[in-house]
């Protein structure tokens, strides 16, 4: 059996020896092919790779769950305006309502429960018209936002309907006359009103319209190669 061994070439080229059949280099070898030239992947690349489509579907949850929230606002105005006043009176020594069978209160919170129920079905459709393929996380953010929502304009409409300081408003338009009470949710659970309104809908128009899993062909009992042969 003869070995030798060659020097390197002119051009630089590694030398090699020889034993027979066989030619090796002498230098040391490229990094094995399971791994990349720079190394391994970092544990977020790796995960990325794997499953390319989570970090896209987090971010589209994300923007979701703030558009949603911010239309809060809108329903904060709404319900400002149209909510019924509640009057009140003060004889310069305590504060009463002006009509003791007015349904003024329940009318308030009628008024937010039935805004809300309008955007949770408003919000939904848009978000399925938008992201038909729907997904847990998406799902996720529209609740979130729903809810997020609802405080807001909750809130917001307190915070901007009449004054919630009944004794220095009655001290200040005087004895005999009438002002409005501050607006407010007698019932906090209308706050549930638009989340639960947008899971329905949505869940509805994903179920009659959403993307449908491709139907699997059908089998015969005995069909297949061992058939054809017979």
């Amino acid at each position: 059996m003869t070995r030798r061994s060659d020097g390197p070439a002119a051009d630089g080229t590694p030398s090699t020896w020889h034993d027979g059949k066989v030619t090796a280099p002498l230098t040391p070898h490229d990094p094995p092919p399971h791994e990349p030239p720079h190394g391994p992947l970092a544990p977020e690349h790796a995960a990325e790779e794997r499953d390319p489509g989570l970090r896209t579907e987090l971010r589209e949850a994300a923007v979701v769950a703030a558009a949603v929230a911010v239309a809060g606002v809108l329903l904060g105005l709404l319900w400002v305006w149209l909510a019924p006043r509640v009057p009140l009176i003060s004889d310069g020594r305590a504060v009463y309502l002006k009509n003791s069978e007015g349904e003024q209160a329940i009318g308030a919170d009628g008024t937010f429960a039935l805004l809300a129920l309008g955007f949770g079905v408003l919000s939904s459709a848009v978000v399925f018209w938008f992201r038909r393929r729907g997904g847990i996380p998406l799902v996720a953010g529209l609740a979130l936002g729903s809810l997020l929502a609802a405080l807001i304009g909750w809130r917001l409409g307190v915070w901007l309907g009449p004054s919630s300081d009944v004794v220095a408003t009655a001290k200040s338009v005087g004895k005999g006359v009438v002002f409005d009470a501050p607006l407010k949710l007698g019932a906090k659970g209308v706050l549930l009103a638009w989340p639960l309104a947008a899971m329905a809908v949505h869940l509805g128009l994903t179920a009659a319209f959403g993307p449908r899993d491709p139907e699997p062909e059908p089998h015969w009992p005995g069909a297949g190669p061992a058939a054809d042969a017979g």
